[in-house]
């Protein structure tokens, strides 16, 4: 039997003197706990806006049905809700249900396969707990985010992380190119599909489209920006019209002596990454590491820019793309068509 008076149990005095023996342990104490208040805050104010997104399928040569789950987040009160295309693609009914339980029927406003990003109008909704889209140009690296959904079918997940970077283009399996990502490495996984990827300061700065399997958590999301311009076109035409000019891109720094030389303001732009042969900007000259930093002369300081410009007033008249080749400013014109609608 164990004799606890031998035994010697730390006093409150000895808890102080071990961590006044570590240096920096108070702060380290306060820093976590800051961290967990601005995680707590933002799960609070977002969590009762992330909805989970069921569809139902039907396979018209088995006559089976099936279906499958996602997320959104919802962006008005009268039930307007933001989630991934390819999560209701093909469905034929779908329902969603909110933080306090609550299912209601929704139907597809409209959905642009090119960003994953689709609208659904929940029926009978009223007074949603809504989330705010905030501005992706804000971001930097290294910020804390938190991702919010039902991964895996376990409802209100959050998972938290850091941007790892910004501006990236993602080509899924499909052959589909998403441009303007965000990478994250807030562990996402089937089902967070459609949930909201929030800021610090409680904003929509993405929605969570891919995870790269056997990646070791690279995860990503459409910028907040982006989703932003879909949404108004999605709202007023039912899908999304856009000027074509043929080049995959990623944002790209641009360092300050070529902008000095170039005499430009940019401290970014739009890197192309891969031109398509017989395109339009590749007819006009533009090529792969070119930087496109201006488009009839208004500023282009990374992808988001480069697709809110390339809009369906575009499609088929000249337009002047301004770009750095070797930090040499060079000037292309180039007549973009109208893109089609990509087959997921």
């Amino acid at each position: 039997m164990l004799d606890l008076t031998a035994v010697s149990f730390p006093s409150v005095s000895d808890d102080a003197a071990v961590a006044a023996a570590r240096p920096g342990h108070d702060d380290d104490v306060r820093l976590l706990d800051a961290y967990s208040q601005a995680v707590i805050a933002v799960t609070e104010r977002i969590g009762p806006a992330v909805v989970r997104v069921e569809t139902r399928h039907a396979s018209e040569s088995s006559g089976r049905h099936g279906g499958g789950s996602g997320s959104g987040v919802v962006l008005s009160p009268d039930g307007l809700i933001l989630t991934n295309s390819h999560v209701v693609e093909g469905a034929r009914a779908i329902r969603v249900a909110d933080a306090e339980g609550r299912s209601m029927e929704a139907r597809l406003l409209g959905q642009d396969a090119d960003t994953d990003l689709a609208l659904l109008r929940a029926d009978a909704a009223k007074n949603l707990t809504a989330a705010n889209l905030g501005d992706s140009k804000r971001l930097r690296r290294g910020q804390l985010v938190v991702a919010i959904g039902n991964p895996l079918g376990f409802e209100s997940t959050v998972t938290t992380g850091v941007i790892s970077a910004l501006g990236r283009s993602l080509r899924t399996r499909t052959g589909r190119l998403i441009e303007d990502v965000v990478q994250t490495d807030a562990a996402l996984n089937p089902g967070n599909s459609g949930g909201p990827l929030v800021s610090s300061r409680g904003e929509v700065i993405g929605i969570n489209t891919a995870v790269i399997a056997g990646a070791q958590g690279i995860c990503f999301a459409v910028a907040s920006n982006t989703a932003s311009f879909v949404l108004g076109e999605l709202l007023q035409h039912g899908r999304v019209r856009r000027a074509y000019i043929g080049v995959s891109a990623q944002t790209a720094p641009i360092p300050r002596r070529h902008a000095h030389f170039a005499g430009i303001d940019n401290a970014s732009g739009a890197m192309i990454m891969g031109a398509e042969p017989d395109a339009p900007a590749a007819a006009a000259g533009l090529m792969s590491h070119d930087i496109v930093v201006r488009l009839d002369g208004a500023p282009v300081t990374g992808v988001d820019d480069l697709i809110r410009l390339l809009n369906a007033d575009r499609i088929g008249r000249a337009v002047t793309v301004e770009a750095l080749r070797l930090g040499r400013l060079r000037e292309f014109t180039l007549r973009p068509v109208e893109r089609r609608a990509r087959q997921t």
